[in-house]
C-alpha cells in the first residue's frame, strides 16, 4: 500500500478510533426497555428503603443538589437539603412509605428516566396507612449515578377506614 493510500486510510478511521476509545471511556448508556424499568424500581426501592429506616445520608444521594421537591400541600422545597431536612423533621420515626400497585417508567432521551407511581404513607406507632398520594419523579443519569432532579407529589387524600 502507498503511503498517500496508508495516510487516507488514517485519515478515515482515525475518528472511528477516537470515537470508539470515547465510547469505551464514558459510564455505560442509559438501560432501554425492560431493563430500564427493573432499574427505575431498584432506585424506587432504595431511595425509600432509606427514607423508611430515615438514613438520611443515603437518602439525601439519590437527589441532585438543586433538586426541585413540588408538594401539593406544602409547596416547593428547593434543594437537597431542605427536601433531607423536611424528611428527618416530619418522616423518620413516624411514617414510612408502601407503593401501591406497580410504576410506570418512561425513557427521557439523553437524560434519563420519568417514573409515576401511587403510594401510602402509614404511621408507624398506629402501624395504620392513613393517606394516599400520586407522584412522578424525574431521574437524571449522570456521570454513572441516578439522581432526582425533580420530584411532583400530588393528589394527597386520607384513605377512608384508615387503609392497609
Amino acid at each position: 500500500m502507498s503511503d498517500s493510500r496508508r495516510s487516507r486510510l488514517a485519515l478515515l478511521l482515525f475518528p472511528l478510533f477516537v470515537c470508539g476509545v470515547a465510547q469505551a471511556a464514558t459510564p455505560s448508556a442509559i438501560p432501554e426497555g425492560d431493563a430500564l424499568v427493573r432499574t427505575v424500581n431498584e432506585l424506587d426501592k432504595k431511595v425509600f428503603d432509606a427514607y423508611n429506616h430515615c438514613d438520611l445520608k443515603t437518602f439525601g444521594d439519590y437527589f441532585s443538589a438543586d433538586v426541585e421537591f413540588y408538594h401539593d400541600k406544602a409547596g416547593l422545597m428547593a434543594g437537597r437539603e431542605p427536601v433531607v431536612e423536611a424528611t428527618r423533621r416530619n418522616i423518620c420515626h413516624k411514617v414510612r412509605r408502601e407503593l401501591v400497585g406497580t410504576l410506570e417508567v418512561y425513557p427521557i432521551k439523553d437524560y434519563g428516566a420519568i417514573e409515576t407511581g401511587t403510594h401510602r404513607f402509614c404511621e408507624i406507632a398506629t402501624k395504620t396507612c392513613q393517606g394516599e398520594g400520586k407522584f412522578l419523579h424525574i431521574w437524571r443519569y449522570q456521570n454513572g449515578q441516578w439522581q432526582l432532579t425533580r420530584v411532583v407529589s400530588y393528589d394527597h387524600h386520607s384513605i377512608e377506614n384508615g387503609g392497609k
